[in-house]
């Protein structure tokens, strides 16, 4: 692929990733408010933009086998981790930005669980199997995963039990 055309690519990928992000946010909002339609609107909305961006990234031939995708998003979770985060977080921090400080410090102590997670995920792929955690649970507030079970506080923000949303 020519360059412009992969530099593109990769621009849309992203405008439309955030986009998806973005109006699945909005959706959750105009559902606290109330009103199910626009959620609804937001959502479909979204849904199309997930799909731009799936057709980007496979026209980027960036969609690989599964221990190929397993190892890129171990890869970028290392990277939130030991350069990304750290760095946010400490300059929130010096600038006593409390809300970004606690935001970038939830995602760092989360991201750490997610690059384990896939870890052990290559590892079930590459012995010919399949991860086991039949059940996973998320902490709506900081980003914390379980496998298994959920914890009874969430070990990063505190967020109770019942409040983890489960994946199975």
């Amino acid at each position: 692929m020519r360059a412009m055309t992969r530099n593109f690519l990769e621009q849309a990928f992203s405008g439309e990733s955030q986009a998806h992000m973005r109006y699945l946010i909005f959706a959750e909002e105009a559902e606290k408010n109330g009103l199910k339609n626009i959620a609804n609107l937001f959502r479909a909305i979204a849904y199309a933009e997930f799909v731009h961006a799936r057709n980007h990234l496979k026209a980027l031939g960036l969609v690989g086998k599964t221990e190929e995708n397993l190892r890129k998003a171990m890869e970028g979770e290392k990277f939130e981790v030991e350069e990304m985060y750290p760095v946010y977080n400490e300059v929130a921090r010096m600038q006593r930005e409390a809300e970004a400080e606690r935001s970038t410090r939830y995602a760092l102590e989360a991201e750490k669980i997610h690059a384990d997670l896939y870890e052990k995920a290559i590892e079930a792929v590459k012995s010919e199997r399949d991860f086991e955690g039949e059940k996973v649970y998320v902490c709506p507030i900081c980003g914390f995963i379980s496998v298994g079970e959920a914890p009874e506080k969430c070990p990063i923000c505190g967020a109770p039990k019942e409040k983890f949303i489960k994946f199975s």
